[in-house]
Parts: structure tokens; sequence; C-alpha cells
């Protein structure tokens, strides 16, 4: 049986094509940007299964709007906050993630950043890039070292592990970590200690947050436990922007109640918080710590997966759940 599915932005063919070769109609946006709510209630109407980006605020009058022959929606991301599940479950809609695919790449860039922000080396391009370089000079962009240091990570789920491993098998870092409960699996790998928040903060010289983005979790940090930290720490977000309040960092990095830090998520994308892009003692991507060719491919052919899966009647194998 034909069915409609409608990908809300144009994602790597690998995904497409199965959707194609697997018998369904498959309508792509035209447009290269986020669909606007009315935008995306229009084009979707009528669809048997949506492919989303983590842009799309999809709640119950979106559903409803579709209609009720809808099956799934399939999220071009591992987080799933910008998706209503409750309303989903209520409506017999199933949603899936791409979870695992991002693991590597995601975990890469957060040490990326402490690398980056640690050692100013962006700073130090941009004043070679302005001609400033007039020759070695012994106090020129001092920064922190790396290896053989203490990394805090808060959040030691699949990318806060992979980081984990990364920093101490590669750095001969030390790992102190803070989540719902203790990670034993990197307790013996890796010697890793499981500590309050409080504690990892005042002993971490790297902060790196890997937490979702929940109520709980909502401006986690913000200006007192950036005090909390060491002035030659460095602060690292890969996981949601509203985890952390921007403000509050900013006027940490301005005060020098930290040293530096890396950032790929923002609290208002796609808007920085006014102050923030204008620090030297920052590094800013945008959103790109998943951006490597084989990362974004799997993305595809894992959300094309969940759909053929869902569409056939049967489980998809990327579930998100109500209670997750």
């Amino acid at each position: 049986m034909l069915m409609k599915i409608f990908v809300t932005r144009k994602i790597p063919q690998v995904g497409i094509d199965m959707l194609k070769q697997a018998g369904h109609e498959v309508k792509i946006s035209p447009l290269d940007r986020p669909l606007s709510r009315e935008e995306l209630m229009l084009e979707a109407a009528g669809c048997d299964a949506l492919l989303s980006q983590l842009v799309d605020k999809i709640d119950g009058v979106v559903l409803d709007t579709i209609g009720p022959q809808l099956k799934i929606v399939a999220n071009y991301a591992v987080g799933y906050d910008n998706i209503n599940i409750k309303d989903a479950a209520a409506r017999h809609v199933l949603v899936t993630n791409t979870p695992d695919i991002l693991t590597g790449s995601v975990a890469d860039h957060a040490f990326g950043l402490m690398l980056a922000a640690g050692r100013r080396i962006v700073e130090s391009d941009r004043f070679s890039r302005a001609g400033k370089y007039t020759g070695w000079q012994p106090f020129l962009l001092l920064g922190q070292d790396v290896f053989g240091k203490t990394l805090g990570i808060v959040g030691t789920g699949r990318i806060g592990a992979a980081l984990a491993e990364r920093a101490a098998k590669g750095f001969g870092m030390k790992i102190l970590y803070h989540d719902q409960k203790p990670n034993d699996q990197i307790e013996k790998d890796l010697g890793a200690k499981f500590c309050t928040l409080e504690e990892l903060l005042k002993n971490s010289d790297f902060v790196s947050v890997h937490v979702p983005l929940l109520d709980s979790t909502r401006h986690m940090f913000g200006a007192a436990q950036f005090e909390l930290m060491k002035k030659t720490a460095i602060f690292v977000n890969t996981s949601r922007g509203p985890v952390v309040n921007e403000a509050a960092l900013r006027d940490a990095l301005k005060k020098g109640d930290i040293f530096a830090a890396g950032i790929d998520v923002w609290e208002h994308e796609p808007e920085l918080t006014p102050g923030l892009a204008e620090l030297e003692n920052i590094v800013i991507t945008p959103h790109t710590a998943s951006a490597t060719i084989e990362a974004r491919d799997n993305m595809s052919r894992v959300a094309a997966e969940n759909i053929i899966a869902a569409l056939k009647g049967n489980t998809p194998p990327n579930i998100v759940k109500a209670n997750s």
C-alpha cells in the first residue's frame, strides 16, 4: 500500500532512497530553512509518516492537523524535546529518534572544544590572521594544559561515557562524574569517580555537560555553579542550550570566574545572548557536534528504518516512550 511521507527539510539521500525503494511516496520540503508552524501543518497534512528535524515543534495541535492516519514521527536527531511525547502517545502516534549514531561524533567535538578553549586555538587563529603576531613572546596567549588534568562529566550516558573514554585513555585525564546514579562501567574501565555536582565543579579543570533538556535540567548551570568552578577551569556544553543560563556564562567569562568555555548549543538558537560573541575566551560552534558525513548519513538511514518498520505495522528499532 502506497503511503505518504513528509520530510521537513532535505537530509542525506541514503534515507530518502530507502523510503522510495520501500514503495512509499516521499515529499521533501523545498525550503532550505526550518518551516514555520503553519507551513509544517499545511505541508504535512494527510501524511502517514513525518520525518522531522529537532527544530520542528510538534504537539497535539500539529498532530491533529496532520490527521489521524499519521503513524509515526521520526526525529532526525538523538534528542526529542521538540516533540510532545505524551500528545503523540495519546493519538497512538509512534515517536522515534536516532541514538548511538552520533555518540562518537559528539564526543569528538566536545573534546575538540576542550582543546580549542583550553589552548586558545581559535583566539590564536584570529590573532594571527589579523597580523598581530610580531614574534615569539613568553607570555603570548597562554592557555591551560589538557593532558593529565581532571575532567568533570555531568551526565554519563552514551556521549558522556564516550568522552570519558577518550579523555582517560587518550589524554590520561582523571574522571569525575555526576549523574542520577553511578555508572559502574566507567568506574571499572576508567577509574571514574562518582560525586556530587558541587564536588565536581570545585575539583575539575574541565567540565563537560551531557544531559537531556528537562524541567529539572533547564538552567542547571548558572552564576552559582560557575562561581564554584576553578578560575582556571574550562566549561563545555554540547547537550542542549537552555541547560545553561547564557547570561550567567557571559558574566562568568567576563569576570574571570572561569578561564574559558566552548559551546555547540545555544540557549536561544539561532540567536546568541548579547555580549557573548564579543568575548575572546569562548569558542562557539553552530550546533555542529554531529556534523560529520558519516554521522549525518547514518542518521538519515536510521530515521528511514524507523519509518519503514512503523509503516509495515512493526515496532521501530528506536522508539521513544512517553515516560522516557
